[in-house]
């Protein structure tokens, strides 16, 4: 007769084999691998064409998802805003005395729907600031800030770590000023074209992005320089066919509008790359040119000072040339990282690039206007502040304060906190203020507005305050000039 305990070793023996205790696999997987079967996992071996293959298949998707925000015409399309959206966050006035005045001036805009119901473009809006800036009560701001006669404030977003937030910072920062009623140009940077593809851009080649703006500037330096040499009887530099064509180019050949009626855009594309190869060629054939400053000259000779009010620089995630032409026109500089340590680690080491970078430009200029009896150029920005994105309060706050108190008063006070909303709004390629309200509930559409509001909020004040500075200092030299007179 057979135990029980036999009978149960007996039936296990024989246990089906889904049953069979699995062997121990809490080892890392580092463990116990087999050579020869890792081998037919490597596949073939990659060529070049491969990454043709792999980059094409990539482009297809990206065209595919950066269309979902898109219209079936495959343009962009900025919604329309609500009454309440208007009297929320856009124009400071009820929403009853706005249907008062709509019904007392039927040739404003009335906007789509009936009753309470309406809806209005951003074209519409920034019409109905205009007449409650005339119009309407004198204590309130309906028109955004600006002095008159002086230049637009120059914005630089920049660091040359990837990932921290630059482009959508950027981007909302236009968004927000245009809610505003500020007239913005958007320059794309990156040779990764995210903030074109925000905006709607089409980009066909390097020559619609600032490349033949840069070409331009050192073509018309050698231009002067050649009319010198020819005075001295020298041989004249040759300039090639892309710096013959690039003479031909304004500002106005790269600016394209987008689905926002107050953001002009400079689009970028993969070729603007190029640029960090053919400056530093261009400097060793031309040494007294200042590359830094071919960006400021374009801005500066295609009327955009004058013809906008903010101009946003998006640099990529690198400290190369053309950051360095950003950083050198840029009025205001923005840093953003998030909070931890390696991005802390990397802003630090970047601002150390920007010291040794823009101290060595100063000394290496300096030394020649000294010997010629000329003034010495300095490098000075407005402002510059950190500003922390991507924030969970849950996690970052004792690392947000860390880098806080190292950072002092050149960080922004605000964290810009990472939300479900902000999320959703990255994967249809949109800014957070295109998306509908009505697709959120009204708590999360606030909250989620309310991260890009506050980083705008301090950043206007550092705008209107670098300009009411920039006033006074006119009107005190001004007062100087006719009292000497």
């Amino acid at each position: 007769m057979i135990s029980a305990i036999t009978r149960k070793t007996c039936d296990l023996t024989q246990a089906p084999e889904h049953m069979v205790r699995k062997p121990d696999t809490s080892l890392p997987p580092y463990f116990n691998l087999d050579p020869e079967r890792a081998s037919t996992r490597l596949g073939d071996p990659v060529d070049t064409a491969r990454f043709a293959k792999a980059a094409a298949f990539a482009g297809r998707g990206r065209d595919d998802l950066a269309k979902r925000g898109y219209a079936p015409d495959g343009r962009k399309r900025l919604r329309k805003f609500s009454t309440w959206e208007i009297c929320r966050y856009l124009i400071p006035v009820a929403p009853a005395h706005l249907r008062r005045v709509l019904n007392k001036y039927p040739d404003l805009p009335q906007g789509e729907g009936v009753g309470n119901a309406r809806w209005f473009t951003l074209e519409d809006v920034l019409k109905l600031r205009d007449h409650f800036a005339e119009e309407g009560v004198s204590t309130k701001e309906y028109r955004p800030y600006r002095p008159k006669g002086l230049p637009a404030k120059v914005v630089a977003v920049a660091n040359f770590k990837g990932g921290v937030g630059k482009t959508s910072t950027a981007a909302h920062l236009a968004m927000s000023a245009a809610l505003d009623g500020y007239k913005v140009l958007v320059i794309d940077l990156d040779s990764q074209g995210s903030m074109t593809s925000i905006m709607g851009g089409q980009v066909a080649d390097e020559w619609q992005t600032v490349f033949p703006l840069l070409a331009k500037d050192y073509a018309t330096q050698l231009v002067a320089e050649n009319r010198v040499r020819e005075a001295a009887g020298d041989a004249p530099y040759p300039l090639d066919e892309t710096l013959t064509e690039a003479l031909k180019v304004s500002l106005q050949d790269v600016v394209q509008k987008t689905h926002w009626p107050n953001i002009d855009l400079v689009g970028a594309q993969l070729n603007l790359y190029w640029a960090e190869f053919q400056i530093p060629v261009w400097r060793m054939a031309l040494r007294s040119w200042p590359l830094w400053d071919a960006l400021t000259s374009a801005l500066d000779e295609g009327g955009a000072l004058d013809n906008y009010d903010i101009i946003l620089l998006d640099t990529p995630p690198a400290l190369g040339y053309l950051t360095i032409n950003a950083l050198a026109a840029a009025d205001i500089l923005l840093v953003p990282l998030g909070a931890s340590f390696l991005e802390f680690d990397s802003t630090g080491r970047f601002f150390d690039m920007l010291y040794s970078t823009f101290a060595s430009i100063e000394d290496g200029e300096n030394a020649g206007r000294k010997r010629a009896g000329l003034p010495e150029m300095k490098f000075e920005w407005d402002a510059v502040r950190a500003l922390i994105t991507r924030f969970d309060a849950s996690q970052q706050t004792d690392m947000a304060n860390v880098i806080q108190a190292y950072f002092g008063d050149m960080m922004n006070a605000y964290r810009q906190e990472y939300t479900a909303m902000v999320g959703q709004a990255g994967e249809t390629v949109s800014g957070i203020y295109e998306a509908d309200y009505r697709n959120y509930n009204r708590e999360t559409y606030t909250r989620g507005r309310e991260a890009f509001d506050r980083t705008y909020a301090e950043f206007k004040e550092l705008l209107i305050g670098a300009w009411w500075r920039d006033e006074k200092m006119k009107k005190e030299s001004q007062d100087g000039e006719a009292q000497t007179a």
